[in-house]
């Protein structure tokens, strides 16, 4: 007897038949798969494109980790999750606030649904930031699994619905700036699936290579290599696998190799003076070695008597500004949360960052790289593969419109002949 779905945001969702993984690689541009599948060294998501399903998507904007993770785990965009950033001004305080707590998430994630209907879900990150706000409200009494590689040498059964999780996978816990930090997820993720057949697994990686890396560099060959083999294990192991990313990458970087950045609050104290406005750069987390805390889309927050349009008219005419909107606007045109929103939101060309002030960001961790980042429209592109093909109606769809990368559940649970 077929067990009910489980409808979330406005999509119904049926009892998965087969394991479904989700993978979520951060930083995944479309151009290391396609230079992958050039090179050879991606054998299986070749076969995937070949036999399943491949195309390229919209994420969500901002281009950044926390919108787009949120964006794929509801189905939802973030004018419904939420989460716009990794910061935003609360205007009561004037503090920055963190965006990574679960207390700010709207909405129930799919893993969250469905494991309060009895299913078995897991969802691994790479960083401890997403981990909490994936696992809200999810259900850990029936075996579900909700943990990070960040911090697997912390778990317990009561938090994270599993204990020891080094001795589990056999690894040594990842240092935070490695590719093993999304290895390790994998990893985690092929055993727990080996072992426990979880109904729904969803699999967060970090954009550490992506960020240091251009797509046929051999640190970047190696490491797709090592991805394409564990989705080859996945694969084998008769689950469902969707890949998709939560933003692309652009390098950002002069010919010299130096940054190409706006240091937009210097330009604004300038231009209007001092106090009158504040930039906040919602690409900030804990970890800024590998982008300095400089990404293509910054919100600027002004002070009262300060004029909106004046902050616009300054944006407007500098160099490597792709597009400026008021709050209304950017919240209209790209569907985020009005009340988390700045007055004014500034998005970068794909060739230039965006920061606050230059003597805020410390730009050492770049040092014999190029700024590699992220958060514009540019970086919006996002790959969307399934290793089975789609149903008809599926297929139908996704050749009529546009696909967004927050319809990777659907299509894996509901599109495919599983």
């Amino acid at each position: 007897m077929d067990r009910p779905g489980v409808s979330l945001n406005g999509v119904t969702y049926r009892w998965p038949t087969h394991p479904v993984v989700v993978v979520c690689i951060d930083g995944g541009d479309p151009a290391y798969f396609e230079q992958g599948v050039r090179d050879g060294i991606v054998p299986h998501v070749a076969r995937f494109l070949k036999q399943g399903f491949g195309a390229v998507a919209d994420g969500d904007m901002p281009s950044f980790t926390c919108p787009n993770n949120m964006s794929i785990a509801t189905g939802a965009p973030p004018a419904i999750h939420g989460i716009s950033g990794n910061f935003y001004l609360d205007r009561a305080t004037g503090e920055a606030v963190v965006m990574t707590g679960p207390e700010l998430l709207r909405s129930r994630t799919l893993m969250a649904e469905f494991s309060r209907r009895g299913a078995r879900v897991v969802s691994i990150t790479a960083k401890d930031k997403l981990r909490r706000q994936l696992g809200k409200d999810m259900d850990l009494t029936g075996g579900s699994v909700n943990f990070s590689s960040e911090c697997a040498d912390q778990t317990s059964l009561a938090e994270h619905g599993i204990a020891d999780v080094l001795a589990f996978v056999g690894r040594p816990k990842p240092d935070i700036y490695s590719p093993e930090l999304s290895l390790f997820v994998l990893e985690a993720g092929v055993k727990l699936l080996a072992e426990r057949r979880p109904d729904i697994l969803y699999l967060s990686l970090t954009d550490y290579i992506q960020h240091k890396y251009a797509p046929g560099e051999p640190e970047a060959n190696r490491y797709y290599a090592s991805l394409d083999a564990l989705f080859g294990r996945l694969d084998a192991l008769g689950a469902v696998v969707a890949l998709t990313a939560d933003h692309g990458m652009s390098d950002k970087s002069n010919a010299d190799g130096s940054p190409r950045v706006i240091w937009l609050q210097d330009v604004l104290d300038r231009a209007l003076g001092r106090a009158t406005s504040t930039v906040i750069c919602p690409i900030t987390d804990r970890f800024v070695a590998h982008h300095g805390a400089l990404g293509g889309f910054v919100r600027v927050y002004c002070s009262r008597g300060q004029d909106v349009g004046d902050v616009m008219r300054v944006a407007e005419g500098l160099d490597g500004v792709a597009a400026v909107f008021d709050r209304e606007t950017a919240a209209l045109t790209f569907d985020l949360p009005l009340d988390r929103e700045g007055d004014v939101v500034v998005i970068g060309r794909a060739d230039t960052c965006l920061g606050a002030a230059a003597a805020d960001h410390d730009l050492s961790g770049l040092r014999g790289h190029r700024l590699r980042t992220h958060g514009a429209l540019a970086e919006a592109r996002v790959p969307f593969i399934l290793n089975r093909p789609l149903t008809s109606a599926y297929a139908k769809r996704a050749a009529t419109r546009t696909l967004r990368s927050r319809e990777l559940f659907d299509f894996a649970i509901n599109g495919v002949d599983a």
